[in-house]
């Protein structure tokens, strides 16, 4: 059973607001907005003068060009340090700020949440990917309560299913099951997050080494993306791209303990390989490497898990919420006192120390 709406609440730190609730209501609006920050950009001068020109204060050409801007900072999240796509979500929240009081229709205050809600969501999956709890909560908490006052069940789930993945990297393995269950209950069936809710669900079982539910969840995830087309910009965050659940199952199973996890590691890392010669997925391999190192020690590769490992740490594109998992090689290739261990430990703590100076 997934949790309930007050224990849902409590993990996220907010109170929802009844259904009911009108969309006139502005009140949790400027909550999105704060922590932004100011200053020149081209973009936002772009929809300020697209604005002007316009109507009505908050214009339908406006609101297209912010929803244009949410698909675009969605692509490039996979690329793009994550620091560097904060500032810019901050950017863009605070133009979305200067449009809170303005006139406009009920559809369009509608989509002005909306637009708010998918921009504080990806906030705060930048803000997990740099280690930042406490923000990365916040941010949920505005994007969950965006969600409820525009009725979009899409970025309620997502916000369910980030949180999950937020509490397995904090090793809180059965809450992670459990709030990836509500984040399916939530979402529309056959959705992008629902499919990638499942996914960490199986994840999380893994994890706490519940085998029978690991497996299940693995059979949900492949018979829902084998009637799934790519999408036509398959390195949208949002967008669940079916080439991922191979990725996905190589991680389980390595979790798991299930040496068929270096067959699906290794097909995963050669495609990737070939994909980010063309400049895309570059944190993928990354993490892939990761698990295909995980993988190797479970067979008794360990001189290939230990090269592995040490090009996923030494790429420059593992990000803090995924260091946790490189050290868990570290580990083991210390605790069965191979040679490169010293190596492994010296290239994880300048990793650690170059993210520590950024």
């Amino acid at each position: 059973m997934g949790l309930s709406r007050d224990e849902l609440a409590a993990l996220l730190g907010t109170s929802f607001p009844p259904a009911t609730m009108s969309l006139e209501r502005t009140d949790l609006v400027p909550a999105l907005w704060s922590g932004g920050r100011s200053g020149d950009n081209g973009e936002q001068e772009a929809l300020e003068l697209a604005r002007r020109v316009a109507a009505s204060d908050v214009s339908t050409e406006t609101l297209d060009r912010l929803e244009h801007v949410v698909d675009e900072l969605a692509i490039q999240y996979q690329v793009t340090p994550p620091a560097e796509l904060l500032d810019s979500l901050r950017r863009h929240l605070a133009y979305g700020m200067h449009l809170v009081d303005a006139r406009k229709t009920l559809d369009e205050h509608r989509r002005l949440l909306v637009v708010g809600g998918w921009l504080s969501l990806l906030a705060a999956t930048v803000q997990i990917d740099l280690h930042r709890r406490a923000g990365a909560r916040q941010w949920l908490a505005t994007a969950a309560s965006l969600a409820q006052h525009s009725g979009q069940d899409e970025i309620h789930a997502w916000c369910c299913e980030t949180e999950a993945w937020h509490l397995l990297t904090d090793g809180h393995y059965r809450q992670a099951a459990e709030l990836a269950q509500t984040a399916q209950s939530i979402a529309p069936r056959g959705s992008s997050a629902e499919i990638q809710a499942t996914a960490q669900e199986g994840r999380a079982w893994a994890r706490l080494g519940e085998a029978q539910d690991t497996y299940r969840a693995l059979a949900e995830v492949e018979r829902a993306v084998s009637v799934m087309a790519r999408p036509d910009r398959p390195e949208h965050h949002y967008r669940y791209d079916p080439a991922k659940a191979t990725a996905y199952v190589a991680t389980t199973l390595a979790w798991v303990g299930d040496v068929a996890a270096e067959r699906y590691a290794r097909d995963v890392v050669a495609k990737l390989e070939h994909e980010v010669a063309a400049g895309r997925w570059p944190r993928r391999l990354a993490s892939a490497n990761i698990d295909l190192a995980l993988a190797l020690l479970l067979v008794g590769e360990l001189d290939e898990a230990c090269a592995t490992a040490q090009i996923a740490i030494l790429s420059g594109r593992l990000v803090p919420s995924n260091y946790w998992r490189a050290l868990e090689v570290v580990r083991t290739v210390e605790a069965r006192g191979l040679a490169e261990a010293t190596d492994l430990r010296e290239a994880y703590e300048l990793m650690q120390r170059d993210e520590s100076q950024t």
